[in-house]
């Protein structure tokens, strides 16, 4: 009988050992994907699908935006002159400032573009740093901590071995349940970025004036 249950105890050893290093390589290779995932940016994601965003939003959306600018610019001239008690007391400074701030605003909004992707740039950039950086040093599989965990396996009776086998099966389990959920989340995300992305110029538009640059500000 002792034989036998050592025999038991070796097999339930090697089994936990074998899915608790296949656990560890499932959490390693979750965390790489993740940021490789994530770590995209909206034209590497799908090229295809960001030329037909960014062609739609030049040719539809960028129309809309430059209407909406010659509303704010106008409209800042108009406010402009009135508070200068209808060019009374006007000073040629303002004028100088107005064309300066037309110039930026036109600027901003013909790069809307370049900027926006910038900062998915600098994001891919933060998140790849940091995605290299803790599966460099998360060391789960390593052989030290396999080595340890084997010494407390050997001191477990055959009853608290299968309890173990059970429960890093569930979460082996919970792991691919886990990959599932998060390439969806990322899908969902993915599309929602290009749905705000494509929209970006309105936004944009606004952004140097007084009253609504906050409108502006808010998207960036």
């Amino acid at each position: 009988m002792d034989s036998i249950v050592a025999w038991i105890r070796g097999v339930l050893i090697e089994a936990n050992m074998s899915a608790i290093s296949s656990l560890f390589d499932s959490v390693d290779s979750a965390v790489g994907d993740v940021a490789y995932q994530v770590g995209h940016t909206p034209q590497s994601w799908n090229p295809a699908i960001f030329a037909m965003v960014r062609g739609l939003s030049e040719t539809v959306i960028m129309p809309v935006a430059g209407l909406i600018l010659t509303y704010v610019v106008c409209y800042e001239l108009i406010q402009m002159v009135l508070e200068k008690n209808n060019m009374v007391d006007f000073d040629t400074f303002n004028i100088f400032k107005w064309i300066f701030k037309t110039f930026i605003a036109v600027f901003i909004l013909t790069n809307t573009w370049n900027i926006v992707m910038g900062v998915f740039q600098l994001a891919q950039g933060v998140i790849f740093g940091a995605s290299g950086y803790i599966t460099g040093n998360l060391a789960l599989g390593s052989p030290e901590m396999m080595s340890l965990i084997e010494s407390q396996l050997h001191q477990m009776n055959v009853g608290q071995l299968l309890v173990m086998l059970v429960q890093t099966n569930i979460a082996m389990l919970g792991m691919l349940i886990m990959g599932v959920v998060i390439t969806v989340i990322v899908w969902g995300r993915m599309i929602e970025i290009f749905l705000v992305t494509s929209l970006a110029p309105i936004p944009f538009a606004t952004i140097t004036n007084r009253e609504w640059g906050q409108i502006g500000n808010s998207y960036l």
